[in-house]
């Protein structure tokens, strides 16, 4: 049976992989903040919780020390807009923190465990491929650790061990509750835990769900920046 670590395993995506996982036969280590959440897992005999806040650094290398998995899922992460007219800087800051030095901390604690056949699995975003309005704290982080991601692929390769990034669209979660705009394409967190799994299952390098709206935001990537600003201009203008 293989094991997998999985955090930001509370809510959303990461607590629907962490149900999904145990059904299809792992032993799932569930990860997060919220010890009375993680406390729901305990009737589940193939999930045990481990407490701990990866914007911590030491808390985080001090919980992931003890503990060895053949896959890492690092999902943790969090969501604030940018108000222009209460710009806040802190702000940036605490997405930071979650977003990117958060699977930092991460990394540099499960680097002398990372062997042949191990799998790192990074959780970006879409929000990474345009300009979105007031996206540049969260797009900006995201877009961060998808480059940390690649530049681990390919310096861990020698090594044999699997890197792989997960870019979702928008998912039905607490985080996209809070929106208050359109989410096209938006599916459940089941079908997006569902295609998570299938992507680590698969070790594919690059895993983007839902498959339609991964094609289409690729697709708009790789228009000339200004085609790509002026079509963020519209969609906000809607």
């Amino acid at each position: 049976m293989k094991r997998m670590l999985i955090t930001g395993a509370t809510s959303g995506i990461g607590e629907a992989l962490v149900n999904h996982a145990a059904q299809s036969g792992y032993d799932v280590i569930a990860c997060g903040r919220n010890a009375d959440k993680l406390k729901t897992f305990e009737s589940t005999r193939s999930v045990t919780s481990l407490q701990f806040d990866v914007t911590d650094k030491q808390q985080t290398k001090t919980k992931l020390e003890a503990i060895s998995a053949d896959i890492y899922v690092l999902n943790a992460g969090v969501c604030e807009y940018v108000e222009l007219d209460s710009f806040d800087p802190d702000m940036f800051r605490r997405v930071f923190e979650a977003n990117f030095f958060g699977v930092v901390h991460c990394i540099d604690a499960l680097l002398p465990k990372l062997t042949t056949g191990s799998q790192l699995v990074l959780v970006d975003s879409m929000a990474r491929f345009l300009p979105f309005t007031q996206s540049q704290a969260y797009g900006a982080s995201k877009a961060a650790l998808h480059y940390l991601t690649k530049t681990m692929e390919v310096d861990l390769a020698d090594k044999g061990v699997v890197v792989q990034s997960i870019s979702p669209g928008f998912v039905e979660t607490p985080l996209t509750d809070k929106n208050d705009f359109d989410m096209p394409m938006k599916i459940s967190v089941h079908q997006a835990a569902k295609s998570l799994l299938k992507g680590i299952e698969r070790q594919s390098a690059s895993v983007y769900f839902p498959t339609m709206f991964g094609l289409l935001l690729r697709f708009l990537s790789r228009l000339p920046s200004p085609l790509k600003v002026a079509l963020s201009k519209k969609m906000k203008n809607n």
